[in-house]
């Protein structure tokens, strides 16, 4: 069955635009072919196709199913790379992972000060329909690293930082199952020190994501894994 993503599907009962377009263009679907639709809030719709142009496909709903929640919520903050490819290859896997809000803040070593924030939307809309998910993270740009910190209110703050001398402990036995978890990764160069003792000072405990040096990418990838496990882990 064919799967489509239209927020305000409860209002519309309709594919619009992109979806729209691929239904009628792409996979040339006719009346009464069966579709699945979900809202990316947690609502997946059986339907069957009543009407289909590029810009319209109107939709009769058969069924509605609520996916619940999971207990947790995982939000990855991180200094954007200078080469975007590696930011699109973690917003896709991620939201393949699973994962409620990414992030993009600024700091003195940011190597990018720039997002295209459409682009990696369309992604976490393709990599959600991969996977089979119903909820679809949110991707946002928060600017300056100084002023997003002291916004951040989640029951368990991170930050992934691997200092010189004593090593802190590993976020899978920091973190705590059932809770909602911001992890805050560094650009290549680093987090200042001035940064870092900011996020001290607002709550955030300083863990490790293992003995060798990540990229950024990598270790926002593994900290949202890590998170997972951690839930899962408390299940067993």
């Amino acid at each position: 069955m064919h799967l489509f993503y239209q927020p305000n599907f409860s209002e519309l009962s309709a594919l619009i635009e992109d979806e729209a377009f691929h239904a009628a263009k792409v996979l040339r679907l006719r009346e009464g072919e069966a579709v699945r639709v979900t809202d990316g809030q947690g609502s997946w719709y059986d339907a069957v196709v009543q009407s289909s142009t590029p810009k319209r496909c109107n939709l009769k709903v058969v069924q509605q199913t609520v996916q619940h929640p999971r207990p947790f919520r995982i939000e990855v903050a991180l200094a954007p790379t200078k080469n975007m490819d590696r930011i699109e290859w973690f917003v896709e896997k991620a939201t393949e992972i699973g994962i409620d809000t990414v992030s993009f803040f600024y700091t003195k070593h940011s190597e990018r000060r720039n997002m295209k924030l459409e682009r990696l939307h369309k992604i976490a809309v393709s990599a959600m329909k991969q996977s089979l998910q119903a909820f679809l993270p949110q991707i946002r740009e928060v600017g300056d690293f100084g002023k997003y910190i002291p916004t951040v209110n989640t029951t368990q703050r991170f930050i992934a930082h691997l200092p010189e001398g004593k090593i802190p402990a590993h976020l899978l036995k920091k973190a705590s199952p059932e809770q909602n978890y911001t992890v805050v990764i560094g650009p290549e160069g680093d987090f200042t020190e001035a940064e870092i003792q900011l996020t001290q000072q607002h709550g955030f405990e300083m863990v490790t994501l293992g003995n060798t040096r990540l990229r950024t990418e990598t270790a926002a990838l593994v900290a949202c894994q890590t998170l997972h496990l951690v839930n899962i882990i408390s299940q067993s």
